[in-house]
């Protein structure tokens, strides 16, 4: 009877979300910063989305890419902020469906190298140890892997080392010939470090990162997630927290704005998590 009454009270609007759903919600997000870097930026959108849905949300970080990618192919979160080839396993894995996204850019691959340094082009880093920061990432590997393979035919010896900011270090300190990342993660790198680097190639470019939710998550949560976080993106404040992400737009998204993966066959270079 009481389950009756709540779902009454719901579709009639007289009872708030919350006071139906008192669970807390996990989220995870892949790491493309350290964890404490990945919570400075998440940790106020959630708290955001608290206060606009009356829902409760604990951040789950992960250590590397690989271990996020076994979290959710367990489906061990509820809302998980992924890579568009994530989104494409944790559907198949789990039944994630993406609910947003950034609809204003494209996430591509980029290729750095040392600014003062020996290498001009991609041809360069025949044979040469070139940084990642895992076997997984989307854009700062997989494409690149598969540029380097299909493109330019080009074998490298590659070295991951976790994270995005850990890659343009190393590519700075001359440390490694060049390195994988984004645009994104690059431009939110301090002044000195963007000052000793250089892109020497841009891949193809995809959908970017979706957040997602599990089959589990019930509809009426989901759908007040997904419209709480569009209406962040039309106030002052959201648009700075979305920002920090980065998304500079964020809209709708669904599996069919990342079909055209299929057809760069990345699952050759995909390193499969246990």
């Amino acid at each position: 009877m009481r389950t009756a009454i709540i779902a009454l009270l719901l579709i009639f609007g007289q009872l708030p979300l919350h006071a139906a759903e008192q669970r807390i919600y996990s989220v995870g997000v892949v790491p493309q910063f350290e964890v404490k870097r990945l919570h400075e930026i998440w940790r106020p959108i959630l708290d955001a989305l608290e206060r606009r849905t009356g829902l409760r949300f604990q951040l789950i970080g992960s250590p590397t890419i690989s271990a996020f990618e076994r979290e959710f192919s367990a489906g061990r979160f509820d809302f998980a902020y992924m890579n568009p080839y994530h989104i494409m396993l944790a559907q198949q894995r789990a039944g994630y469906i993406p609910l947003v996204r950034d609809v204003a850019q494209q996430l591509y691959g980029i290729v750095v190298t040392r600014r003062e340094g020996t290498i001009e082009q991609v041809g360069d880093l025949a044979n040469q140890i070139v940084a990642f920061p895992d076997s997984n990432a989307l854009g700062a590997t997989l494409l690149i892997r598969q540029a380097f393979a299909d493109k330019f035919h080009l074998r490298v010896e590659p070295r991951y080392v976790k994270t995005h900011d850990s890659v343009y270090l190393n590519v700075a300190l001359g440390q490694v010939a060049a390195g994988g990342g984004v645009q994104k993660t690059l431009m939110q790198q301090n002044e000195r470090v963007r000052s000793l680097l250089k892109v020497i190639y841009t891949t193809d470019s995809v959908s970017p990162h979706p957040l997602a939710v599990h089959p589990r998550v019930p509809h009426d949560v989901a759908e007040a997630v997904k419209q709480a976080m569009l209406a962040l993106g039309n106030s002052a404040e959201g648009k700075r927290l979305l920002t920090a992400i980065p998304i500079e737009q964020i809209g709708p998204a669904s599996m069919a704005d990342y079909a055209s993966l299929a057809d760069l066959d990345l699952q050759r270079f995909y390193l499969g998590t246990p």
